[in-house]
C-alpha cells in the first residue's frame, strides 16, 4: 500500500531585518534572522531577500544559512552581480555548490 508523504514546512518567526543595502540597480537586498522550530529546538537561521524597487518583484530565501557570515557573503555575491529578484534562486545553488 502506498501512501503521500508530506514534510510539514517550517515557518520562520521572528523576521528582523540584520542588513539592507540599496543597490544602484534599484534593487533592494536584505539578509533577515529569524528562528525556525525543529525536533524541538528554536534553531536561529538567515535568509536573503530581493525586491525590486521599480516593478515590485520581490522573492526570498527565508532560510538560507544558519550561519550570519554565509548570508551576508551571498548577499555582497548578489550585490556585485547585479542579480535581479528572479535570479537568485540559482545564483543560491551556484553558490552553495562552490561553498560545499
Amino acid at each position: 500500500m502506498f501512501g503521500i508523504i508530506r514534510k510539514k514546512r517550517q515557518e520562520v518567526r521572528d523576521r528582523t531585518v540584520y542588513m539592507e543595502v540599496c543597490a544602484d540597480n534599484k534593487v533592494s537586498y536584505r539578509v533577515i534572522a529569524g528562528r525556525v522550530f525543529t525536533g524541538g529546538d528554536d534553531i536561529i537561521t538567515y535568509g536573503i531577500e530581493a525586491q525590486d524597487l521599480k516593478t515590485g518583484d520581490f522573492e526570498t530565501i527565508p532560510d538560507f544559512s544558519r550561519d550570519i557570515e554565509d548570508a551576508v557573503d551571498f548577499a555582497e555575491m548578489l550585490i556585485t552581480s547585479r542579480t535581479r529578484p528572479e535570479g537568485i534562486y540559482s545564483r543560491a545553488l551556484n553558490y552553495l555548490c562552490v561553498s560545499i
